[in-house]
């Protein structure tokens, strides 16, 4: 049985490297969409076209256009983008738990910073946290507070702030840290499965079938599209903070971790302002 310990160690590299590359293809197709939504010029022209314009790659140019609705051919095999994002939580869930809940006594507990939490404890919380955390936003979202955008996104940083703090007190320093990015990157592929995926199939149907469709589905869809587009690149800095330990290990890893989804967020959303700024 010695050749099992290498099997583990060859599946888990594997892992790896299906979820960043899944990572790669997923956070590539989502910044690409929201900038061209926000940076493609609009079209006063043409009455169906909101908007259009050209891209060059590697010498070739092509022709974008975005319609107001649907357009008057849809073919049957519309490209709907999701499955990168369910393949990059499949892998990641599945390294969650080869390498974390299986080690959850090494690598999740640690008896110097609550040592009333057995391994079995750390694994239920870490679960409770994720679904928990996906329902608070999720009803959230569909309350009003959706229609304030300072006051919307100032309740989620003091939610988030107070999941995370209370994290670094049942968790050892670095997996309390790797927790909130698991939770945000579970929020980025609910919001395709439960809505983003699901609103573009009703959407893709009412246009193969000639048929009027809602509006809000294509607005909802793109809302939490631009959330998970905000959200992307602490969790992209979460997940790479095994390389930076000095930041997790911190007594102030939590506040750290605010402050720098504040900062990264900002960016982002600046970065989306600025294209559809200029655009306009």
């Amino acid at each position: 049985m010695e050749f099992l310990p290498d099997i583990s160690k060859w599946i888990q590299a594997l892992l790896r490297w299906g979820h960043v590359f899944f990572a790669i293809l997923w956070v590539g197709t989502s910044f690409t969409f929201n900038y061209l939504d926000n940076k493609l010029p609009k079209n006063l022209k043409e009455k169906d076209i909101e908007a259009s314009g050209i891209l060059q790659h590697s010498g070739y140019y092509y022709k974008l256009t975005r319609y107001h609705g649907a357009p008057a051919e849809v073919p049957k095999n519309v490209i709907l983008w999701k499955y990168t994002s369910y393949l990059t939580f499949l892998s990641g869930l599945a390294l969650l738990v080869m390498i974390y809940y299986m080690n959850a006594g090494i690598l999740m507990v640690d008896k110097r910073v609550n040592e009333n939490v057995t391994p079995f404890i750390a694994i239920i919380i870490s679960i409770v946290t994720i679904i928990g955390s996906w329902l608070i936003y999720d009803q959230i979202c569909k309350s009003k507070l959706i229609n304030y955008k300072i006051i919307f996104p100032v309740i989620l940083l003091i939610i988030g702030t107070i999941i995370s703090f209370g994290l670094t007190k049942i968790y050892g320093s670095r997996f309390a840290f790797l927790q909130v990015g698991i939770i945000l990157a579970s929020v980025m592929t609910f919001n395709v499965f439960t809505l983003i995926a699901p609103n573009g199939r009703k959407i893709a149907q009412a246009a193969l079938n000639k048929a009027k469709f809602d509006l809000s589905l294509s607005l909802k869809a793109k809302q939490r599209s631009v959330h998970n587009n905000i959200i992307t690149l602490p969790v992209l800095f979460i997940m790479l903070s095994g390389h930076a330990s000095f930041i997790s290990a911190s007594k102030y890893n939590w506040l750290i971790l605010v402050l720098l989804t504040v900062i990264f967020g900002l960016i982002q959303y600046y970065v989306n302002w600025k294209n559809k700024k200029e655009s306009s």
